[in-house]
């Protein structure tokens, strides 16, 4: 097929009708003729086509309308593996916004008359790449006898590994029924791997041949780049992932079996391998960290292999020893991780250690006191670890003297470690008392010391008091500050000013001032009329920070006013502004848990959070709100918690369950539901399969906790 055939009709085609993810597709036939025409512009319009037509995986109206182009630009010889790819990634997306569902893939399918011959094309690339497309159509009619023939035909064996790829989507029983004769050591890398897949996609007993299969290909990277199966890319982490998957105690003790055998191979790139698998499996599954520590422990040189056990933490003990003996070193980069790891495994053999070396020591002090440190476990208080973070944080004063407030004398990391000191000494509270002359002198250049300030002079004796105060004052114009110096002495003058300056400076600006002034109550009064002004500001677009900030608005005038009449309703649009807003779910949520603060005087938005239960990610809160404002008379406490439960078991809002079942209190579980969160505190598969990677572990565990101290309280 010539190009100028296949680009027939490109320009009269109404692309005007149909959108893609930046709205209407006017843009596709100049982005379409100059990926065709192959010049220096191709591989930017590549990379724009991909951006709007399949934007992050999810496909549109004009994909459908883009596929038959991108099928004959294939067909016409000119860009043809690229086309290909393009058309695989529409056929494979299941991603589908405001068009038809099924709907791409069944445009791609259309155009297999165009695509079955590159199977059989002279070009190898050509060959893997229609293979890879043909098999993402999910077609059995066409695609699936061209797939089998071609699989006989081939004699390249990442190309057969690509054919065999797309016979296990387009036919599964019968692909892994062909696989079961290449897993031997004599079959290429590639078609190996692939006959591996095959078996696990059609769900086969995992068997010896299977094991020694996977075992023989290690490390399976490398062979794993050869093809185009995105899943695959990280082969054994993804054969895991498929076994510990299937819930069984066979496959599970099979998935960590072959992991052991791995992390303890001779060849360092095998234990790397090994050890980001380990690390997936130690996120999946609850047995895994007892299964795998012993063999991951002797490796905790490795920093992969230590930034696993502090993520596993105080179950990785045995660990310690380990961990003590690399920490001492004097490498500073490798001692470094291991001191991280120790800080999470075990605080108390850490602490001494980052004392003597805390200014050299950033990940370890960032676990100590940073974003990776357990919010529910403050590290441990040492006078040697105290002495020396005041000695940091008197340094960082010298660096940074009165009136070095905008300098830009500080780095990033700077901040982070200062953060970090402040931050041990707020939870340290009134024993770090002695530190407080250190936080007065940083405070004009990080105002943030301000919160710690507070935590440790509660107990301080009039003179300190009036020291600390004066430090405070001098930065109070910051809200913060004058948070603390109104938690110290009481003073309010100095909050009204902060709070009435940040209100005008936005939305961010307001919901932190609304907070800090519900705190205060009907004692903020004077500040009634800000509160309103913000209220009524102009918005230009309605977004979740917008929102948000009426939310909080509303709330500190209910908190200060206890007018019902003129709060309600602006509640009430928080509800109707978020409604079917894909991003404004937790905005919505936020509002359910916290309009509680109204009790009965909330109770016209009792239908609001009713519509709420059956959204998982909404239902916990809705269920905190409904406690504190419905008529207690019309609600079922058992739906209640049938919608709390639910939202456990789709891990939509785990914390949030926990909270509304102990508000619910142990009379709302049925049998039926307490067996239901009996599975999920006994099984397995862990609960928390997202958020921060370094935490996922620690929260599981904490989770689990959480929700058994609620099955305690119901018997």
């Amino acid at each position: 097929m010539e190009l100028h055939t296949a680009l027939a009709g490109l320009d009269v085609h109404p692309w005007s009708t149909v959108n893609h993810a930046y709205g209407p597709a006017e843009d596709l036939p100049g982005l379409l003729r100059t990926f065709a025409e192959g010049g220096e512009d191709a591989e930017e319009a590549l990379d724009e086509l991909y951006g709007s037509i399949v934007h992050q995986g999810t496909v549109y109206a004009a994909s459908v309308d883009a596929a038959p182009y991108l099928a004959r630009i294939a067909a016409s010889g000119q860009q043809t593996v690229d086309a290909l790819r393009l058309l695989g990634c529409l056929a494979e997306s299941e991603d589908e916004y405001e068009v038809e569902p099924g709907a791409v893939r069944a445009a791609v399918t259309a155009q297999l008359p165009l695509l079955i011959p590159l199977l059989a094309d002279e070009d190898t690339a050509v060959r893997q790449a229609a293979s890879w497309t043909v098999g993402h159509t999910r077609d059995t009619c066409t695609a699936l006898p061209a797939v089998r023939a071609r699989l006989a035909a081939e004699t390249e064996p990442a190309v057969r590994a690509e054919i065999l790829t797309a016979y296990a989507r387009l036919d599964r029983a019968d692909a892994a029924a062909e696989a079961r004769a290449l897993l031997g050591p004599d079959t290429p890398a590639p078609l190996r791997l692939a006959a591996v897949f095959a078996a696990l996609n059609a769900d086969e007993p995992w068997l010896a041949a299977h094991r020694d299969a996977v075992l023989g290909l290690l490390p399976a990277r490398e062979t794993a780049r050869s093809g185009y199966a995105d899943e695959h890319r990280e082969p054994l982490s993804t054969i895991v992932g498929i076994l510990l998957g299937r819930d069984t105690d066979t496959d599970r003790e099979s998935a960590l079996a072959l992991l052991d055998a791995a992390l303890r191979d001779e060849r360092p790139e095998v234990r790397v391998e090994a050890l980001w698998a380990a690390d997936r499996a130690c996120t999946l599954s609850r047995s895994a960290p007892q299964r795998l520590i012993p063999a991951i422990a002797p490796l905790a040189a490795d920093r992969t292999a230590a930034q696993l056990l502090g993520k596993i933490g105080p179950l990785a003990a045995e660990a310690a020893p380990v961990l003590v003996e690399l920490a001492a070193q004097p490498d500073d980069e490798a001692a470094d991780q291991a001191l991280a790891a120790l800080v999470l495994v075990a605080p108390q053999a850490a602490a001494p250690l980052l004392a003597r070396a805390l200014g050299e020591r950033p990940r370890a002090m960032q676990c100590a006191a940073g974003s990776h440190a357990p919010a529910d476990a403050p590290f441990p208080f040492g006078l040697e670890l105290f002495a020396a973070v005041r000695a940091r944080l008197a340094a960082k004063a010298l660096e940074h003297p009165e009136g070095c407030t905008d300098c830009g004398c500080s780095t990033t990391r700077d901040h982070n470690d200062t953060a970090g000191l402040v931050h041990l000494l707020r939870l340290w509270g009134p024993q770090a008392v002695e530190a407080l002359p250190e936080l007065c002198a940083i405070l004009p250049r990080f105002h943030y010391a301000a919160t710690a300030i507070t935590a440790v002079a509660a107990d301080t004796g009039p003179e300190r008091r009036e020291q600390t105060a004066s430090a405070l004052r001098a930065g109070a114009h910051k809200l913060f500050v004058a948070q603390a110096l109104h938690g110290l002495t009481g003073e309010r003058g100095p909050l009204f000013a902060a709070a009435e300056a940040a209100l005008a400076t936005g939305a961010r600006g307001a919901v932190e001032a609304a907070r800090a002034l519900a705190d205060l109550g009907p004692a903020a009064a004077r500040l009634i009329p800000a509160l309103r002004t913000a209220l009524g500001r102009t918005i230009d677009r309605d977004t979740t920070p917008e929102v948000d900030a009426d939310l909080a608005l509303a709330l500190a005038l209910w908190r200060i006013t206890g007018e019902a009449a003129e709060v309600v309703p602006v509640l009430a649009s928080v509800f109707d502004r978020s409604e079917g807003r894909q991003w404004f779910h937790w905005t919505t949520a936020r509002a359910a848990r916290e309009i509680a603060v109204l009790g009965p005087a909330g109770r016209p938005l009792t239908a609001r959070l009713h519509a709420l239960l059956d959204d998982p990610a909404q239902a916990p809160s809705a269920v905190l709100g409904l406690l504190a404002v419905a008529d207690p008379a019309g609600l079922d406490p058992t739906r209640l918690a049938e919608a709390a439960v639910h939202s456990a078991e789709t891990r939509a809002d785990l914390n949030g369950a926990c909270n509304a079942l102990r508000a619910l209190g142990a009379t709302a579980l049925t049998p039926e539901l307490h067996d239901r969160l009996t599975a999920l505190t006994t099984a397995d598969r862990r609960l928390v399969v997202s958020g921060s990677d370094h935490a996922m572990i620690r929260d599981d565990e904490q989770l689990r906790a959480a929700l058994t101290s609620v099955l305690d309280q119901a018997g």
